[in-house]
């Protein structure tokens, strides 16, 4: 993961003019947050790909992920997603980058605290337990358990899965089957103390009901 990914000389091929102009304004990984972060957050069960997301400007957390990946390949990344698993609650998926050599992630959510991460973690796990405190749900649990390795999208490619819907599908099969990380024992998990109001209602900045899964 350390390689970066070539740019991919045709990527403007199945691209309008709109769409590229858009996505040319995405130079850096913070661009790519903040363009996530003026899209509505779908409640919607339906997958959107990259096109949809710009056409809808709408997605949720895998979606946004998916759109992320495909941004950054852009900027000559390799288009790299992690699915964080939780008890209880969504998973939460993000696109990682690495940057002098440390990670990074760009993150679309419902939640204040689980969108971006500068890249200054040494190791994948440290970045994924940088969302620990921040990932609960309405009953105030701590609910993230494990994170899956990082799923490259470029082997999707043959689904051409930056403008097709359909495609989606394929990888959030992939995301279920490959290997997965615990982060807890069950005496951590049963030990795990409530989170704080505070902490909650922070988080709750913003969110869209609608969104919020109900344990």
């Amino acid at each position: 993961m350390n390689r970066r990914s070539k740019r991919i000389s045709d990527l403007s091929v199945s691209w309008n003019k709109r769409e590229l102009r858009i996505l040319s304004s995405l130079s850096s990984p913070d661009k790519i947050q903040t363009f996530l972060d003026t899209l509505e957050y779908s409640a919607e069960s339906r997958y959107r790909s990259p096109r949809s997301v710009l056409r809808d400007r709408m997605a949720h957390c895998y979606d946004g992920a998916v759109f992320a990946a495909m941004a950054l390949r852009r900027l000559g990344y390799l288009p790299l997603i992690v699915d964080m698993d939780a008890v209880r609650d969504d998973d939460h998926v993000i696109a990682i980058f690495k940057r002098h050599g440390r990670f990074g992630a760009i993150a679309k959510s419902n939640f204040v605290g689980i969108r971006y991460r500068e890249p200054v973690y040494i190791s994948l796990r440290e970045l994924v337990m940088s969302y620990f405190e921040s990932f609960y749900n309405v009953n105030c649990e701590n609910t993230l358990r494990q994170y899956t390795r990082p799923l490259n999208l470029s082997t999707f490619d043959a689904l051409n899965w930056t403008t097709s819907d359909v495609a989606l599908d394929a990888i959030a099969d992939k995301l279920n089957d490959i290997r997965v990380y615990r982060i807890l024992t069950a005496a951590m998990a049963r030990s795990l103390s409530p989170v704080d109001k505070r902490t909650y209602d922070a988080g709750m900045l913003g969110v869209k009901r609608a969104g919020l899964y109900k344990p």
